[in-house]
């Protein structure tokens, strides 16, 4: 028997699944990676010699559902147009029958590599508003992503910032074009739902988006994410996951590697082993955005984006008034 290597394994795998691009314009360069539901391609578009990333459906789908789920991806990237969220350029069926779009190709590292080499803590501020800046312009449209994380955030050589994977976003209302949600109180981004509102609640595990029951990440979903009643969520519910990157950008662990860390503590109680942010002001940023409470939250993502710009301007934070002696003593 020859023994064949892992390595030798997945290329076969990668050529096995490469896509068919005949009767297309698009000329396949190389394989990038395979997340999700999705392999993403490089491929030149060769009507207009560019560089493009091909996003091709890559698992069985008899049902036609994730197809379904693809388009519904495609055609919510398409109805927002911002410098911090990757524009589509196409979408069709290969000669092999299975979807695919194409958007621009982006260079540049995951938030969490992007950490790995981040400069100053200013930089790692004005990034993090840029993030929330693409988020309340989404809300603006509609669009709730509800699965922001590291993984799911790219940033570029220069400094700039995308935020990407709206997979599992959910249309909030009927966009300016006058496309419909669906029925109402069903979610068009959520299957076996029990006609109650609620997602019944599914044990999720690891850092993988649960495409089923309960959508969302560990340690990055609200409360009311995790406990399936889509009719509360909104925009307040991005706004916890994004406190939850927050606290990733300044102490470098997710909020739920800190919580097992801290041996049950919250990540909006602090703590000592719960990676606690220094300075105060900027723990009690974290802390009212990640509020188990709704109402205790900051109300839209631009909001909190305001709310870090008076700690680069070396002054108060509304979620920690304090006095000058306080803020010399970090």
């Amino acid at each position: 028997m020859m023994w064949v290597s892992d390595r030798a394994v997945e290329r076969l795998r990668v050529a096995a699944g490469a896509p068919d691009l005949s009767g297309t314009r698009y000329r396949l360069v190389e394989y990038v990676a395979r997340g999700g539901m999705r392999a993403v391609y490089r491929a030149e578009d060769t009507a207009l010699g560019r560089r493009v990333a091909l996003k091709v459906l890559d698992l069985p789908d008899p049902t036609g559902e994730l197809a379904r789920r693809m388009l519904r991806e495609a055609r919510i990237l398409a109805r927002m147009e911002h410098p911090s969220i990757v524009p589509i350029h196409d979408v069709g069926t290969l000669a092999d029958g299975r979807v695919f779009y194409t958007m621009k190709f982006v260079q540049g590292g995951r938030l969490d590599q992007y950490l790995e080499r981040a400069g100053s803590l200013p930089d790692r501020l004005r990034v993090f508003q840029r993030i929330c800046e693409a988020v309340a312009f989404a809300h603006a449209q509609g669009v709730l992503h509800r699965d922001l994380k590291p993984e799911n955030i790219m940033v570029g050589p220069f400094g700039e910032v995308l935020v990407m994977d709206w997979g599992v976003a959910k249309i909030l209302r009927e966009s300016p074009l006058g496309e419909r949600p669906g029925p109402p109180g069903i979610d068009a981004g959520a299957v076996q739902t029990g006609g109650t509102g609620r997602e019944a609640p599914a044990p999720v595990t690891g850092r993988e988006t649960a495409h089923g029951s309960v959508l969302g990440t560990p340690g990055y979903m609200a409360p009311e994410q995790a406990r399936g009643e889509i009719d509360r969520l909104d925009a307040q519910t991005d706004v916890y996951s994004l406190g939850a990157i927050l606290r990733f950008l300044l102490t470098g662990h997710s909020p739920l590697e800190a919580t097992t860390a801290g041996a049950g503590a919250s990540p909006s109680q602090g703590g000592p082993a719960s990676g606690r942010v220094r300075p105060r002001a900027l723990e009690a940023i974290c802390a009212k955005a990640m509020a188990d409470d709704i109402a205790s939250r900051y109300t839209t993502a631009t909001e909190l984006a305001v709310e870090v710009a008076p700690y680069l301007d070396g002054l108060p934070v509304e979620a920690f008034p304090e006095s000058w002696l306080v803020r010399a003593g970090g």
